[in-house]
């Protein structure tokens, strides 16, 4: 089955930034801003996919605080 969609969480990171990862594949990153986030999101897919020939589309969703 080929996927089409990774959904990705990001939060702001405790250091500062920005940190996403991926809901259903060992896929992390983090960044400054949410520009540069988002074109690391890109890179981390490309890589964790990169044998195919169609990449999937990527979903970005802010994690929500408990509590």
């Amino acid at each position: 089955m080929v996927e089409n969609e990774v959904v990705f969480t990001f939060k702001e990171s405790p250091e500062g930034g920005f940190e996403a990862h991926a809901l259903d594949h060992s896929i992390f990153t983090q960044a400054e801003t949410m520009e540069e986030l988002e074109a690391n999101v890109k890179d981390a897919v490309a890589c964790h996919f990169g044998e195919r020939e169609t990449l999937p589309e990527i979903r970005l969703r802010q994690s929500r605080a408990l509590g």
